[in-house]
């Protein structure tokens, strides 16, 4: 709800007429230290662009008003026809580059696409050639060229074009203090030898991109200058800029305008506590990282695209214990559509990676590390080339080695702890890993398609898909792997070149060393401590691997399937295991429809001789599957497979995107 106010100007009027139009303008009461006053939570600055407060209801009761040495008489903004940078009122006295101003001032004119604002008295600062110039300003505001210091919370609009060292807008305000808003209307700030946006200390920073504006940071290639200040402890800090926007607080990216992130030193958007973007449209380029929020990053909303030369794309990593404990060094995305280009990670965190749905919107992230998958070759081609590992290409032994896993890491997405995933539409091409998680990964929506030169997805202590997940791995060394692996619903396909699925990589009882990575010939497997457990309870799954010893379903330890639909196709043509190995227990229930096509024998399930080729459905009555390959193998777990003449009436479940790869099921 929006509350208006009436001036006493209005109020001083005579007529109806005159009183309807003041409650009508929503005048802004602007004080730097409570911006709010008594309005209500929404402020007529950001409601034209994201509907959300730009100024908080939550005002500190300790601020202390400024004084201000005159009323405000404010000439309405009108829309100027000229270019971007808006021109200030020729009536207006303009504080001088070096000065702050106390008088009030006309406010200056926005982008000719930008809705008219009442700003009211809000400060506004104009870059220039010359440098930085402000109108009410007041105590809050200190200009020196292109040097713009803030130290009074509120919000502040900024506007223009400027280059040069001094090119920087400072906050440094108590965090007693009320937020600070520097709203940007169009604005070209660009230093050559530091950052351009430097939030040093605040309650919370918000970077809003007007409606209609497009505003562009860039920053040094180099570091030398190192900033002394004293926080609010009394505490003496050193500090030195490490990103094109970059803050020591929280701080939000906000609003429906354009604003592009030139990070030449190192990140583009950093803050060392909480990062969150609302929305806009946002174009970061970094050298390093693109977004990072050391304690933690959220994603809302936005149109974001990164691309990053040598760093991660998204990235929160704190490292101290009582942080992480509390379930900080986080990555939520709830909506927005993402796109990251980057180096080595595409989103990592030293904590958990959440992406689920949004109040009203779903993710959308298509993610390329590394440059892309660019060492396997595609398992299901007539060569049947596995690129690397067994007998088909790379390494000889069992299992294969890893000829393809960059030195750097190089992953889709990528947590320490665990990765939930219960919505969006998900693309990875990565290098390495598809998802990553040194804990457990969860998926139980959302549609992933991936395709990597490593595993498709990785977890090192246990793995869940359930409910309505959708899973496609198109091109992998080894498609799902982890040492619990739980499999209860949903749709995955996996096109790999070495195992399908891989329990593996728990520590045995037996040994003491263990084995949680690929080591030398034979990977994981008994000798080197690995253990592992697989169950599936439900959903549809189909398993593709191509030559070499290749296993479709493998396990290092059990294997349990009680229901779901898995069809399996397994070109091994050397070493041991096929379709379906296990090390260790191996129960197959008939509840489940099991449907195995092989060119070599599988050491677990009910195998039966029987001949297939690509033209024709097999299985039974329960289930059928048109091969896409021809062989003389199969398992069943629901009795002698066949050729099926009619999948007329039976329900039609396809894998990944494929229109071909489908199972039918009664």
């Amino acid at each position: 709800m929006k509350t208006k106010f009436l001036t006493a100007s209005c109020i001083s009027g005579l007529s109806l007429a005159m009183l309807t139009s003041c409650s009508d303008s929503t005048p802004d009461f602007y004080n730097p230290t409570n911006p709010i006053a008594e309005v209500s939570e929404e402020s007529s600055s950001s409601i034209a662009d994201d509907g959300s407060s730009a100024t908080e209801a939550s005002s500190n009761s300790k601020d202390k008003p400024i004084d201000k040495s005159s009323s405000s008489s404010a000439t309405p903004v009108v829309n100027s026809s000229s270019s971007i940078a808006p021109v200030v009122n020729s009536s207006s006295s303009a504080t001088p580059a070096g000065q702050s101003s106390s008088s009030t001032q006309s406010p200056t004119s926005t982008n000719s696409q930008q809705v008219n604002e009442n700003i009211g008295n809000r400060p506004v600062i104009t870059y220039a050639a010359n440098g930085a110039t402000v109108t009410n300003g007041e105590n809050c505001v200190t200009v020196q060229g292109g040097s713009v210091k803030i130290t009074c919370g509120g919000e502040y609009d900024f506007s223009g074009s400027y280059s040069g060292n001094d090119a920087q807008i400072l906050v440094n305000t108590a965090k007693t203090d009320s937020s600070v808003y520097l709203n940007m209307k169009g604005l070209t700030l660009t230093n050559t030898a530091d950052a351009p946006i430097y939030i040093q200390k605040a309650s919370k920073a918000f970077v809003v991109a007007k409606n209609g504006t497009t505003n562009t940071f860039s920053d040094g290639s180099s570091r030398s200058k190192t900033y002394s200040y004293t926080n609010d402890n009394g505490e003496a800090k050193t500090d030195t800029t490490g990103a094109c926007i970059y803050a020591k607080d929280d701080l939000t990216i906000k609003g429906e305008g354009t604003l592009i992130v030139n990070g030449n030193y190192n990140n583009g958007i950093h803050t060392s506590n909480d990062l969150k973007v609302k929305n806009g449209l946002i174009t970061i380029k970094a050298k390093n990282n693109g977004l990072k929020g050391k304690s933690s990053v959220e994603v809302s909303g936005g149109t974001i695209n990164i691309t990053t030369t040598a760093g991660d794309g998204i990235k929160s990593d704190t490292e101290e214990a009582a942080d992480l404990a509390s379930g900080k060094g986080s990555i939520e995305i709830t909506g927005g559509e993402i796109t990251i280009t980057s180096a080595f990670d595409g989103i990592t965190a030293a904590n958990a990676v959440v992406i689920a749905n949004g109040e009203s919107t779903s993710p959308t992230i298509k993610v390329t590390t590394g440059g892309g998958h660019n060492c396997l070759s595609d398992p299901t081609s007539s060569t049947g080339s596995s690129g690397r590992g067994g007998m088909g290409g790379g390494f000889p032994g069992m299992g294969g080695g890893s000829s393809c896993t960059p030195s750097e890491s190089m992953k889709g997405i990528k947590s320490d702890s665990s990765i939930t995933i219960s919505a969006g539409i998900i693309d990875i091409n990565s290098r390495d890993d598809g998802l990553h998680s040194g804990g457990t990964i969860t998926i139980s929506g959302g549609a992933i398609t991936i395709a990597t030169d490593d595993d498709g997805v990785h977890a090192e202590k246990a793995l869940y898909i359930k409910d309505n997940a959708n899973v496609s791995v198109t091109l992998a060394y080894e498609g799902m792997e982890s040492p619990d692996m739980n499999l209860e619903g949903g749709i995955t396909s996996v096109i790999t070149t070495d195992d399908g699925w891989n329990a593996a990589g728990g520590t045995s009882t037996t040994t003491t060393g263990g084995n949680t990575g690929r080591g030398g010939p034979g990977g994981f497997g008994p000798g080197g401590g690995s253990t592992g457990k697989l169950t599936v309870t439900g959903g549809y799954h189909y398993v593709y691997v191509g030559t070499g010893d290749t296993d479709g379903i493998d396990s290092n330890g059990d294997i349990t399937i009680s229901g779901g639909v898995i069809v399996v196709e397994c070109r091994m043509n050397g070493g041991m295991g096929g379709m379906v190995d296990s090390d260790g227990k191996t129960s197959i229930s008939n509840n489940a429809k099991l449907l195995g096509f092989g060119t070599n024998n599988s050491e677990e399930g009910t195998q039966y001789s029987v001949s297939f080729n690509t033209s024709s459905y097999y299985g039974t009555s329960s289930i059928a599957f048109k091969p896409s390959f021809s062989g003389s193998k199969m398992v069943s777990s629901v009795g002698q497979p066949g050729v099926v003449n009619s999948v007329s009436g039976m329900t039609k479940t396809c894998f990944g995107n494929s229109t071909e790869r489908c199972v039918y099921t009664n």
